[in-house]
C-alpha cells in the first residue's frame, strides 16, 4: 500500500496534471478511444454477419465495458444494441448503461424486454437507476418497477421526487448507519453480510429516535477492538444539508471541506441519504457542460456526434439573435455612412474596431465574474467590491486605449499614411471619445449581466455567451455614434 501510495503523491499527481494540460487531446484515454472506435467501425462494416458478430464479441470482452460506454455514442444507433449484447456478463452491462449517454440508453432500451431492464435495474444502485430510468417513457417506467423488489422500487420513487439540481437528486438512499450502541463488531458483521450496498468512507451513527448523531470514519472499523461501541469513536458531524439544497451548494460544502460522504437530514433531523464524493464529481461535470454550453451557445445535451441538423437547430436560436443585431448595427451605420463630406461618415470606417475593442472588454469583466461565481468566491457581501474593481479595470481601459488610438488616428491622418479627407485633430478626438465610451458602456454591461441572470435564476454563464454579446456590440455602436455626433455638434459644429 505504501508504495501505490509513493507513486501517486499530491505533488506527483500535480506535476502530472500541469505536465498533460498542454495536449489534452493527446492522452492515455484519448488514444485509447480512437483506437477502439477504429475497431468498432471495422467491425460493423464487416460484409460476413458471423464475423461481424465474433469481432464484437471480442471486443466487448477485451475493453472495460466503461471504455466501450463511451464508444457507443459514436456508432449508428443499430449497432449500439449490438455491442451492449455481447458484452460478457450482467455485470458489465450495468457498468456500461451507467456510463453511457441518454441516446444509447434509449436505443437499447428500445431494444429490450421489461423483464431484461428489469434485471439490469436490480443490480444498480437506487440514485444511478433514477438517472437510467429517465430514459425510458414514463409508462414503461411503472411496468419495469412493478417487476423489481418492492423495496428497491421504493426507494426509487422517493429518490425521484426530488429534482436534480437538489441534494435529494444526488443522494443515494442506501447507506449504512446504526444505533450508538452498536459494537464495532456488530457493524462490521452486518456490513460484511449486505454487499449489495456500497460501502462509504463513513459510517453514521443514530441515537434511539433515529436522529443523526455522528459518523466513525470507515478505517475506525479496522484499528479499533471489536467490543467499542460505535459512540466511543464517533465524531461530530460539521456539515449536513436538506433535500432542497441547491447542488452548487452541496459542491461548494465537499470541496471546501473535502467531505467524502455528505449527510441529507429532513426537516427533525433524520437521515434520508448520502452524497458521496464521487455523486460531486459527476455534478461538477455536468455544472461545466452546462457552463461552457451557455458561454458558446448551444445545448448542453447535444453533441459532435448527433445528427447535423440536431446541432444547428440547437445554435440556431442563439445565432439569429447576433443576425438580428447585426442588422441593426448595419442599419445605424448605413446611415452615418450616407452623410457626404461630414466627418461621421469617416466615423463609420472604425466600427470594427469599436467592436472588437468592446466585446473583449465586456467578455473579460462577465468571465472574471462568473468564474468568481462558479468556484465560490463572490459572496454577496463581496459583490459591491467585485463591481467597483471590475468598473475601475473597464474605465482604465477605455482611457488608455481611447487616447492610444485616437493618438494614432490622428498622426496617421496628420502624416498622410492614412488620408481620411478630414480634420485629423476632429477625427482623433471623435474616436478616442467613442473608443472610451464604448469600453464603458461594454463594462456596464459584462458587470451587471451575471449578477441579472443569478438574480433572475439563470445560470450567470449565459452573460458571455452569443445574445450578450450581440446586445455589447450593438449598445456599443450606438454609444460611439451617440459621443462621436454629441462632440461634432458641441466643438467641431
Amino acid at each position: 500500500m505504501t508504495d501505490s501510495y509513493d507513486d501517486h503523491t499530491p505533488q506527483k499527481a500535480h506535476e502530472e496534471f500541469h505536465a498533460g494540460i498542454g495536449n489534452l487531446m493527446d492522452s492515455r484515454t484519448s488514444h485509447l478511444d480512437d483506437e477502439l472506435n477504429e475497431r468498432l467501425e471495422d467491425a460493423f462494416h464487416k460484409t460476413t454477419f458471423n464475423v461481424h458478430l465474433h469481432d464484437v464479441a471480442k471486443i466487448a470482452s477485451e475493453y472495460n465495458p466503461i471504455d466501450l460506454a463511451y464508444a457507443a455514442s459514436r456508432l449508428p444507433p443499430s449497432a449500439r444494441h449490438v455491442l451492449y449484447q455481447n458484452l460478457p456478463d450482467l455485470d458489465a452491462q450495468v457498468a456500461f448503461m451507467i456510463n453511457t449517454d441518454g441516446a444509447t440508453r434509449w436505443a437499447i432500451f428500445r431494444q429490450l424486454s421489461d423483464e431484461e431492464v428489469s434485471s439490469l435495474i436490480e443490480k444498480m444502485p437506487p440514485d444511478e437507476a433514477v438517472w437510467v430510468l429517465d430514459d425510458i417513457p414514463d409508462r414503461r417506467y411503472r411496468r419495469v418497477l412493478e417487476l423489481i423488489d418492492a423495496k428497491k422500487a421504493e426507494r426509487i420513487r422517493e429518490l425521484q421526487k426530488h429534482s436534480r439540481k437538489s441534494a435529494g437528486g444526488l443522494m443515494t438512499n442506501e447507506f449504512f448507519a446504526f444505533a450508538m450502541d452498536t459494537t464495532i463488531k456488530e457493524a462490521s458483521d452486518f456490513i460484511r453480510e449486505s454487499p449489495g450496498i456500497d460501502m462509504t468512507r463513513r459510517i453514521f451513527v443514530l441515537d434511539q429516535k433515529g436522529e443523526l448523531q455522528g459518523y466513525v470514519p470507515a478505517r475506525n472499523l479496522i484499528v479499533n477492538p471489536p467490543h467499542l461501541p460505535l459512540k466511543h469513536v464517533m465524531r461530530q458531524v460539521d456539515h449536513k444539508v436538506h433535500p432542497d439544497t441547491p447542488r452548487e451548494e452541496v459542491v461548494d460544502l465537499v470541496e471546501r471541506y473535502k467531505i467524502p460522504a455528505l449527510p441529507v437530514v429532513d426537516r427533525d433531523n433524520f437521515l434520508i441519504g448520502v452524497i458521496t464524493y464521487e455523486d460531486v464529481v459527476e455534478v461538477i461535470e455536468d455544472i461545466a457542460d452546462e457552463t461552457i454550453a451557455w458561454m458558446a451557445g448551444t445545448a448542453e445535451d447535444v453533441s459532435e456526434y448527433d445528427p447535423l441538423l440536431v446541432r444547428f437547430l440547437a445554435r440556431a436560436p442563439w445565432l439569429l439573435v447576433t443576425l438580428c443585431g447585426g442588422l441593426i448595427s448595419a442599419a445605424i451605420m448605413s446611415y452615418f455612412k450616407s452623410i457626404e463630406g461630414d466627418v461621421l461618415a469617416f466615423v463609420v470606417f472604425f466600427v470594427p474596431l469599436i467592436n472588437g475593442m468592446s466585446g473583449n472588454v465586456g467578455i473579460q469583466c462577465s468571465t472574471v465574474l462568473v468564474r468568481s461565481m462558479a468556484i465560490g468566491v463572490l459572496s454577496s457581501g463581496k459583490r459591491g467590491e467585485a463591481i467597483l474593481k471590475e468598473g475601475a479595470l473597464g474605465l482604465l481601459a477605455g482611457v488608455v486605449f481611447g487616447t492610444l488610438c485616437g493618438t494614432i488616428v490622428y498622426l496617421f491622418n496628420a502624416l498622410g499614411i492614412q488620408d481620411f479627407s478630414t480634420n485629423p485633430f476632429e477625427l482623433g478626438i471623435m474616436v478616442s471619445a467613442g473608443v472610451f465610451g464604448a469600453c464603458l458602456s461594454a463594462t456596464v454591461l459584462g458587470v451587471s449581466s451575471p449578477f441579472f441572470f443569478a438574480k433572475i435564476g439563470v445560470d450567470p454563464a449565459l452573460a458571455s455567451g452569443p445574445i450578450v454579446t450581440a446586445f455589447n456590440d450593438l449598445s456599443s455602436i450606438i454609444i460611439y455614434f451617440l459621443i462621436s455626433t454629441m462632440i461634432r455638434n458641441i466643438f467641431f459644429q
